[in-house]
């Protein structure tokens, strides 16, 4: 009989070495340049997370965005912002571009600085030195005057809300053209020069008379700009019925602090809103979207509102793209795992951990696909039971009650290869810093297991989910093994892509973007 040992070491060999070293110290395979940038760009927070710091992760992706083509730095700053949804990645890489190539900086201004907070974000990373320069230089001069000539008066006065920089400020440094009276007023209103009274728009007059007698009705502008002001509940209820449904699920706490909840009526008409399959089939929000909004809503707001949130988070889990098969889906339920999953910022540390993030996919899995196994791992396996008709809070709530120990990658993998198991797609959900299965030298030990796996199961995909990217991974990219660094919405969409064949991993996504 053939030496098992022996033949098993010579497969070993001819499986990549890893080439780097992860937050713990433990062996690992560094992304390439565009896969870390990829990465880094769709779902980074630029926050202090459990292995490390805001600045860091500045720090590797502009080290990733100097070492790959500007081009590509342009579609992963677009990708990030139009499929990812992200803010502060995409006008870093828009703000760099202006250095590294000012005609691709150009077009994608367009097409990622698309509203007043952008613009403010683009500006304010221009001045702050971090991408080569602490002034906007006249191309990037140019283009911010053009955003605020072409934007509607609608547009300006949404801009018009927020600060470091305030559009005030940021009018001052370019000194855009009025196109007409109107807009010379309004700009003279922002930056406190004179202006004819008489040609500001009638919200913003109807806003100076109501700044002089509250007992006024509200007028029609931007809410935030009267909740600078002292208002009773009753006004914050009149605020909440014009908020659209994103601006609302965005500010209940704000509406619990100023007593709006004790309004006669308000609290189910909240909860009415919140939970309207009309008004979430037109809004659309996503899964992650709203795990969010529930891990910020404080103990104030009604638990019918709470109750209402959650009920949208289970209708939109219909939107998650089917992926049939013989699925298994690990969520790590390791101690760093309770960590949050924004990373930590002093007095707005997000409530969402990465096991909540963990708990959702599991439990997207779960809803698309009903036979879907799940093997919770930390430094070993964790039984646990998970049903599909559960709601995702349940689910969380018994995943986060259980491990806390260190992480072990290949667990679920090794259990699987003992049972000898058919699969068709495997998902770990993890912050990837595995140590308890730490090899000296050669592959990773997920890397082994995957192989072992894989020869038995020669169509079977494995997707490593990294839910707080650090650049590192266990198992190496190839055609059969799909990693994604960090987590939004999209995360779903790309799975489905990749079991498909549509498309063999995170850089050929981002690549396929039209700058």
């Amino acid at each position: 009989m053939a030496n098992k040992g022996l033949f098993a070491s010579a497969v070993a060999k001819l499986l990549p070495r890893t080439d780097t070293l992860n937050r713990e110290g433990a062996p690992a395979y560094a992304y390439r340049p565009k896969a870390k940038l990829a990465q880094l760009a769709a779902t980074g927070t630029l926050a202090d997370n459990f292995y490390g710091a805001a600045e860091t992760q500045l720090a590797d992706v502009l080290d990733a965005a100097r070492v790959v083509d500007p081009y590509f730095v342009a579609q992963t700053a677009i990708y990030a912002r139009t499929s990812g949804a992200m803010k502060d990645m995409p006008a870093l890489l828009a703000a760099y571009l202006t250095v590294a190539d000012p005609d691709l900086a150009v077009r994608v201004f367009g097409q990622v600085v698309n509203s007043g907070r952008m613009l403010r974000s683009f500006v304010q990373i221009m001045r702050s030195g971090q991408v080569g320069r602490t002034s906007l230089g006249t191309r990037p001069k140019r283009l911010v005057q053009q955003w605020l000539e072409q934007a509607s008066m609608r547009d300006l006065m949404q801009a018009a809300t927020g600060n470091a920089p305030s559009l005030a400020d940021i009018v001052k440094m370019v000194h855009p053209r009025p196109a007409d009276a109107q807009r010379k007023a309004f700009y003279g209103w922002l930056i406190g020069r004179p202006y004819d009274v008489t040609a500001l728009p009638a919200e913003i007059a109807a806003f100076e008379t109501w700044k002089q007698d509250r007992t006024l009705p509200l007028p029609q502008v931007p809410f935030e700009w009267l909740t600078a002001y002292p208002l009773g509940a009753e006004q914050w209820a009149e605020l909440a019925g014009r908020m659209g449904w994103q601006a609302l699920r965005m500010n209940l706490n704000a509406l619990a602090r100023a007593g709006a909840f004790g309004v006669e009526g308000f609290t189910e008409k909240v909860a009415g809103r919140l939970a309207d399959r009309n008004a979430l089939l037109a809004v659309r929000p996503m899964p992650y979207q709203l795990m969010l909004a529930l891990g910020q809503v404080s103990d104030g707001v009604p638990l019918k509102v709470h109750a209402a949130l959650e009920d949208a988070l289970e209708l939109s889990l219909r939107s998650v793209p089917q992926v049939p098969g013989r699925v298994v889906v690990c969520p790590d339920v390791s101690g760093s795992m309770k960590s949050p999953v924004t990373g930590y910022r002093r007095g707005a540390s997000s409530k969402v951990r990465c096991i909540d993030v963990a708990a959702l996919v599991t439990a997207a899995m779960l809803r698309s696909n009903g036979q879907a196994r799940v093997i919770p791992f930390e430094q070993a396996i964790v039984p646990v039971m998970l049903r599909a008709t559960d709601r995702v809070a349940v689910n969380a709530a018994t995943l986060a009650a259980v491990g806390g120990g260190g992480t072990n990658v290949s667990a679920p993998l090794a259990l699987l290869n003992k049972e000898k198991a058919a699969v068709d797609l495997v998902i770990i959900v993890s912050d990837n810093e595995s140590w308890v299965d730490a090899t000296r030298g050669g592959s990773t030990a997920t890397m082994q297991e995957w192989t072992k796996l894989a020869k038995r199961n020669p169509q079977a995909k494995l997707v490593c989910i990294d839910i707080a990217p650090y650049g590192t991974t266990q198992a190496a990219s190839r055609r059969d093994i799909l990693n994604v660094g960090g987590f939004s919405d999209a995360v779903f969409v790309t799975i489905a892509r990749f079991v498909s064949g549509e498309t063999h991993d995170w850089v050929s996504i981002v690549e396929q973007v039209e700058v």
